[in-house]
């Protein structure tokens, strides 16, 4: 069985991105579990004097949770054409740990407008040594939507498929390494 962790880098109770990791977990394959990483707006601001023994208990959960996971994936928006700050934070505690090196990793996307934060969060997670999975994308245009319309478009069974079908081909790409 593979353990993905999933992290949406949006902070917004009606998030899409969110909503896009839960869908993601909900349609999970066999052999693939996601977990869905909630502690994004709880971490404390990146100190790298706080890096060691002195590693805040959140930060160090999210540590472990990134290290136990066979994978990682991020469904992130974009704010002011970046990375948004909680995202950014989650990653610089990652920075100095072995977690992110060789750590397969893909991203997801609930807007086609976020192009300057994927190519942003691509660059950054190369530079932290993920092992980025860029044959397969998911894209499901959620941009703007209700909750309910929402739930309805991650519901229909072509997004569902697509879902399987990039979790299927991630899952390939982890096993492969």
């Amino acid at each position: 069985m593979l353990n993905i962790l999933a992290i949406s880098g949006s902070l917004r109770a009606a998030s899409t991105n969110s909503a896009l990791i839960v869908a993601l977990a909900q349609n999970a394959p066999p052999g693939c579990h996601v977990t869905v990483y909630d502690g994004l707006g709880r971490l404390p601001i990146f100190n790298p004097d706080d890096e060691g023994e002195r590693t805040p208990a959140k930060a160090t959960m999210l540590i472990d949770a990134v290290n136990k996971a066979d994978g990682v994936i991020v469904s992130c928006p974009e704010y002011a054409h970046g990375v948004p700050g909680g995202l950014k934070n989650a990653l610089d505690w990652l920075v100095s740990r072995d977690a992110a090196v060789g750590k397969p990793a893909t991203l997801v996307h609930a807007s086609p407008r976020s192009l300057f934060a994927r190519a942003a969060l691509t660059e950054i997670m190369r530079t932290m040594s993920f092992a980025l999975y860029e044959d397969v994308t998911l894209e499901i245009p959620l941009l703007g939507k209700k909750p309910p319309e929402v739930e309805k478009t991650l519901a229909e069974p072509t997004n569902v498929l697509a879902m399987r079908n990039t979790l299927s081909a991630f899952a390939d790409f982890i096993r492969s390494r």
